[in-house]
């Protein structure tokens, strides 16, 4: 099972509040308050989250911490590979030669590759404003859409293969 560590869900339940009030300097015990989170994994998780440039710090009497960008310019894979590293759901897609014995002759890395490219584009496409959002609408669609399969001989999108619209499937 693929899962994020629970810092990494703390980190974008912080980001997600402080994107609600993007003008506003929030210290790490309100922010633990407002989002009932400890304490400590806030301080380390706003750290973190500083130094891979996410959150500006603040010092001073009023001090705390900001979002670095507006939310619309934070994507949930930014802020995936500052958590967490780069995305690499296998370890040969890592970047690390040699770290699988069976690499040379695998028949499915090739695959894991790009499924591991459309995981980060997916997660490139949502913003941390999407994520702010309450609405829950869905951020992005994995896989084509239903009308976009080719049904019976029918090309992409319900045409035929000369491009006529003559028999199209409509959904």
């Amino acid at each position: 099972m693929l899962r994020m560590t629970k810092q990494t869900d703390y980190g974008f339940l912080l980001l997600t509040r402080l994107a609600a009030g993007p003008d506003r300097v929030v210290n790490a015990p309100d922010l633990a308050a407002e989002t009932r989170l400890p304490l400590p994994m806030v301080s380390k998780t706003l750290k973190l989250l500083v130094r891979h440039d996410l959150l500006c710090s603040h010092r001073g009497v009023k001090g705390g911490y900001s979002l670095a960008r507006p939310a619309e310019a934070i994507t949930a894979a930014e802020i995936l590979r500052a958590l967490e590293g780069p995305v690499a759901l296998t370890v040969c897609i890592d970047g690390t030669p040699g770290e699988c014995d069976r690499e040379s002759f695998c028949q499915v890395r090739g695959h894991w590759q790009a499924i591991n490219v459309a995981v980060d584009s997916a997660l490139g496409r949502v913003t941390l404003a999407d994520l702010a959002r309450p609405d829950g609408a869905p951020l992005v669609q994995l896989g084509p859409r239903r009308a976009d399969i080719d049904l019976g001989g029918t090309a992409a999108r319900g045409r035929e293969p000369g491009g006529s619209q003559e028999g199209a499937i409509s959904r």
